[in-house]
């Protein structure tokens, strides 16, 4: 029985000839166990994804009545139940919001505990996954894997693109290894370190009549649709909070990827603050025009970002590293990322 121990109380792997393979923890002096499985936990966290039992059944191809078992064996386990009925759905007690975390980390950690030893046996591929909200995905990433590339050719790069909630839980569920994004989150799990500039402008139709360069008054902007994203965006994030600071309560639109944004102001159909790298060449070719507003948005980042939770590999280090890079930013002025011969400073936060 091989034992991985931290601070009390340690964990105990057991090993395969286990019949369940289950976590066992201990503490201290007491004598009671807490069996946790593998297949308890990924039960439980896919009930969380899916927000019922049926959902996560289908994820993981197995019986409904075999996840709520295991679900309700880890409820026993903990001494505590981690979901409750809401409606014809499932929602996650305080309890398991507070054990999610813990419970992803562990399938996370042994999922790259997996890849590292295959890495080091020679078995596996080197491979770097990314993942991206959607504005950087189309504007500057591209760019900047393919400088990273030039150097660091044995690296096999991935790039999955979502909104930033989505972005955010693939790092901390350790199902990508770096992402890319607007203002990280508070959270000790995540290192982040600023890449680039990240300026927002108010798009609409280039046939719009303030696209003269007419400063617009904060209450013509009340009368106005505003385009926004799906939630869990940042750029909705970015829309609702000038909105809420100017005190506007205006018509709004919700549509759900900046493309789409992109063609409803260019129709005329309302406006947004995106950022300038997202519509750059829609800028420059004249089909959207930016208009000037008081107060807009302040210019913010685009961020590295990683997890702190477990051993770092050396393929997120050396991109990492290379993302505040002479190389990189060189990269990404070749790609019209950064704005106003700004350059990108490394500003690391934890």
């Amino acid at each position: 029985m091989q034992k991985v121990e931290g601070s009390s109380p340690f964990i105990r792997l057991l090993e395969p000839r286990d019949r369940h393979h289950a976590i066992h923890f201990t503490n201290g002096a007491k004598l009671r166990r807490v069996s946790i499985t593998l297949t308890q936990l990924r039960s439980f966290l896919a009930v969380m994804r899916g927000g019922s039992v049926t959902a996560a059944a289908d994820e993981l191809v197995v019986t409904q009545p075999s996840v709520s078992a295991a679900v309700a064996a880890l409820s026993r386990e903990l001494g505590a139940p981690v979901t409750e009925r809401e409606g014809r759905g499932i929602r996650p007690t305080a309890a398991g919001l507070a054990f999610a975390p813990f419970a992803a980390d562990v399938i996370g950690l042994l999922e790259e505990g997996r890849r590292a030893a295959r890495e080091a046996a020679h078995l596996a591929d080197r491979r770097l996954r990314l993942a991206a909200v959607t504005t950087a995905a189309e504007s500057f990433v591209p760019p900047l894997m393919r400088a990273f590339g030039v150097d660091n050719d044995e690296i096999g790069l991935t790039l999955a693109v979502g909104n930033r909630e989505q972005v955010l839980d693939l790092v901390l569920d350790h199902h990508a290894d770096v992402a890319i994004g607007g203002r990280p989150p508070r959270d000790p799990r995540i290192e982040s370190i600023a890449i680039l500039p990240n300026e927002f402008v108010l798009i609409s139709s280039p046939e719009d009549e303030r696209a003269d360069g007419t400063t617009i008054d904060v209450s013509e902007l009340e009368r106005r649709v505003w385009l926004l994203r799906e939630p869990g965006s940042g750029t909705r994030v970015v829309n609702e909070e000038y909105l809420a600071a100017a005190g506007l309560e205006p018509q709004t639109l919700t549509l759900g990827s900046n493309g789409a944004i992109k063609q409803a102001a260019r129709a005329g159909l309302g406006v947004s603050f995106i950022s300038r790298a997202a519509v750059a060449f829609e800028l420059e070719a004249g089909l959207l025009s930016a208009l000037p507003v008081r107060h807009r948005p302040a210019t913010r980042r685009w961020y590295a970002m990683c997890s702190t939770v477990g051993p770092q590999r050396a393929a997120v280090d050396r991109f990492m590293a290379f993302a505040t890079s002479p190389q990189a930013r060189d990269a990404l002025n070749d790609a019209g990322g950064l704005t106003n011969g700004q350059s990108a400073k490394a500003v690391r936060a934890t």
